[in-house]
C-alpha cells in the first residue's frame, strides 16, 4: 500500500474530532469447517451489526496516543499491543503518513466476549485516520491490512451484513430482513453477557467433534420469523465448547430461552455474549428488562439489528447501566 503522495497527511481541513461508530457484530451462525496446517479455522458464518457498540474519536497530533473510557475500559491494555493503535500504525506506515493522531477509545462493550469489540475498534480506526489523514488507499490494500489485525477486522471494515468464510478475508453479502415501511426494524435482539471473558484460541481448542458443512442461503428473509427459521436449521459450533469451559454461557442461552417473544437463542462467535432475537422491539425490552433485574451483575442490553454498520451512529455517549 504505498501512497507517497499522503506521507506527512494534510490534517489542515479542520481540527474537530471525528467520531466513528464501532458496532457490535453477532454471529448468527457459525460452522467450522476445517483447520488449516497452520492452526487457522476455517469457517462459514453469517455476520450483521446492532446498534450497540464503542466508539473511536480522533484528532490531529504530533504523535500516536491512545487513550480509553467507559464502562469496559479498566483492565484494558492501551499501550503499544492495543489493537486499536496496531491498526494506526500499520495505516500509518503503509501510507507513508508521519502524522500523529490522538486516539479516544470509549469502551461500552464488554472485552473478550464474542461481538467484535477489538475488531470493531480497528476497523474504526481506519476509517476514521483515513478521513483524517485524507487517505484513499486501495480497498483490497485495506482489506489485506484489516485481515493481520484479526479475522473479525475485514467484515467489520466493510460494514455490510453477510457471509463470511475462509480465516475472515471472503466476504460476501447478504441480506437480512428489511424495515417496514415506518423504517422501523423488524428484528431485535437481547444481548447478554455473564461478564466471563473466553479465550477464543481456547474455545477453539476446546472444539470436539466433525466439521461441519457450508451452510449458505440464497432466500432473503424478509421477517424475523423466516430467518429465525433459517438460522434453526444452522447452528454454532463453538458453543459445547464454550459451556465447558464456562458454565455461565448455559445460564444464559436458558435465561434467553425461557423469555417470552424469544424466537431464537444463540451464541456469537467463541462467546461469552449470546443473544435472543425477538420480532418486535416490545417484546426485546420487556425480556431485558425482566433479566437483568433477576441478574443485575450480567450485561443486557436490547438492540435491533443493523444491515450496513452505517446506520448506527455514535457521538461520544458512554453507555449508561452497563
Amino acid at each position: 500500500m504505498k501512497n507517497g503522495e499522503n506521507s506527512g497527511a494534510d490534517t489542515s481541513h479542520g481540527a474537530r474530532a471525528r467520531w466513528v461508530a464501532a458496532p457490535a457484530k453477532l454471529n448468527l451462525y457459525l460452522h467450522v469447517l476445517g483447520r488449516r496446517e497452520d492452526g487457522y479455522h476455517l469457517l462459514d458464518t453469517l455476520m450483521t451489526f446492532v446498534h450497540v457498540g464503542d466508539g473511536i474519536c480522533v484528532e490531529p497530533a504530533e504523535n500516536l496516543s491512545l487513550t480509553v473510557e467507559g464502562p469496559f475500559a479498566e483492565g484494558l491494555d492501551a499501550g503499544e499491543d492495543n489493537l486499536v493503535l496496531r491498526a494506526a500504525r500499520g495505516l500509518a506506515g503503509a501510507c507513508g503518513v508521519t502524522d500523529g493522531a490522538r486516539i479516544r477509545l470509549v469502551k461500552n462493550l464488554p472485552v473478550a466476549s464474542g461481538i467484535g469489540g477489538g475488531s470493531a475498534d480497528a476497523a474504526a480506526t481506519l476509517r476514521a485516520l483515513c478521513d483524517l489523514w485524507r487517505l484513499s488507499p486501495p480497498p483490497e490494500d485495506m482489506a489485506a491490512l484489516a485481515l493481520g489485525l484479526g479475522a473479525d477486522v475485514p467484515f467489520c471494515l466493510a460494514g455490510q451484513a453477510g457471509f463470511v468464510g475462509g480465516i475472515g478475508e471472503s466476504l460476501e453479502p447478504a441480506a437480512v430482513p428489511p424495515p417496514d415501511a415506518s423504517g422501523a426494524s423488524v428484528v431485535w435482539a437481547v444481548l447478554i453477557n455473564p461478564m466471563v471473558a473466553l479465550s477464543t484460541p481456547a474455545v477453539f481448542a476446546a472444539r470436539e467433534g466433525p466439521f461441519s458443512q457450508s451452510s449458505r442461503f440464497k432466500d432473503r428473509p424478509r421477517e424475523a420469523s423466516e430467518l429465525v427459521a433459517l438460522l434453526k436449521e444452522r447452528h454454532n459450533d463453538l458453543t459445547q465448547a464454550a459451556v465447558s469451559l464456562a458454565p455461565e454461557v448455559g445460564d444464559v442461552l436458558g435465561a434467553l430461552e425461557a423469555s417470552e417473544g424469544c424466537l431464537l437463542a444463540r451464541m456469537s462467535g467463541s462467546g461469552a455474549t449470546c443473544f435472543g432475537l425477538f420480532g418486535d422491539e416490545e417484546g426485546a425490552r420487556q425480556a431485558a428488562a425482566a433479566i437483568s433485574e433477576a441478574m443485575p451483575l450480567w450485561w443486557v442490553v436490547a438492540t435491533r439489528l443493523a444491515a450496513d454498520s452505517a446506520e448506527v451512529t455514535f457521538d461520544g455517549e458512554i453507555a449508561a447501566g452497563s
